[in-house]
């Protein structure tokens, strides 16, 4: 393993632990969902703005209007996927929900052959009824986590789906804008989501709130944010695909551990298989396993 890959595994490792601990860092806050993501895009913006000014993305000619158009409508998907996704760990628990928004590779493959007219093969069509297999799996289960909202473990699932649905979109949008430096495109996402959420966010609610409130949030907009963009953007940058979807998978698993370290939440034998099979057929689609057997 030459040096560049044994960074970039390093840093995207990094990035899929500390994505793994958001769930944590959203419920601890003990603030509204909408309040969270916008102080997660302030604080994100701030310190994403300081890396884009330190790497001179900052100066004048770098993006055309039509690349910022398309950033800003990437920037409104990205806000409401992480609108759903954080809507869905009181309902659906962490790691069920982070395990079926990670079904958004399929999504995107449906997108592209709506939109950008790719084929899709026969192996992704059976990737992705394994996938569904997975989730009628998750679905059977109702258990409520002991953090949870009674009766709404449904809709936690349906919040997921959406939440994988608007990110697949925005990584659509993304696609368009080959060129431009990664962490400038996440300025501008953070920034559209502070321009977004100002006019419905409760500013004012954290002044009579704990430190510790404060210090998620923090943590939660400079390093699951600023710093994880960093991280992930600059092991993608020096890795194969191949390597950069399996070490994706770091990121679920974290977070099913998080569930159970922290909630003591434990998942059903039903719902281990569902994981297990959304998980493979995930990584089968990313890592293109294919069925045809070989003589």
């Amino acid at each position: 393993m030459n040096d560049q890959i044994k960074r970039g595994s390093l840093e995207l490792s990094a990035a899929m632990v500390i994505s793994g601990t958001i769930g944590w860092l959203v419920l601890i806050s003990g603030q509204p969902v909408l309040d969270v993501v916008f102080w997660r895009c302030v604080f994100g913006a701030a310190t994403l703005l300081l890396v884009c000014a330190a790497m001179g993305f900052l100066r004048p000619g770098l993006l055309t209007w039509a690349t910022f158009l398309l950033a800003v409508v990437g920037g409104i998907a990205i806000v409401g996927n992480w609108l759903l996704l954080f809507a869905a760990y009181s309902r659906a628990s962490i790691g069920i929900a982070t395990a079926v928004y990670n079904t958004q590779p399929f999504m995107l493959v449906g997108l592209g052959a709506l939109f950008l007219g790719e084929r899709i093969t026969l192996n992704q069509i059976i990737w992705l009824l394994l996938a569904f297999v997975g989730m009628l799996a998750i679905t059977q289960s109702h258990a409520t986590p002991v953090y949870g909202e009674p009766g709404s473990y449904l809709i936690g699932i349906a919040l997921s789906l959406g939440a994988a649905l608007l990110y697949a979109l925005a990584a659509l949008w993304v696609k368009r804008l080959t060129g431009t430096p990664p962490h400038l495109i996440a300025l501008i996402q953070v920034s559209v989501g502070v321009l977004m959420l100002a006019p419905f966010a409760d500013t004012t609610s954290l002044w009579g709130q704990p430190t510790s409130a404060w210090l998620s949030l923090l943590t939660l907009g400079v390093v699951n944010t600023g710093v994880m963009y960093v991280l992930l953007y600059g092991g993608i940058q020096k890795l194969p695909t191949a390597l950069t979807g399996a070490l994706s998978f770091i990121y679920p698993i974290v977070a099913i551990l998080v569930d159970w370290v922290a909630f003591g939440h434990r998942l059903q034998w039903l719902q281990w298989l569902g994981v297990a099979a959304i998980l493979l057929a995930a990584a089968g689609m990313r890592q293109g396993w294919s069925w045809r057997m070989r003589r």
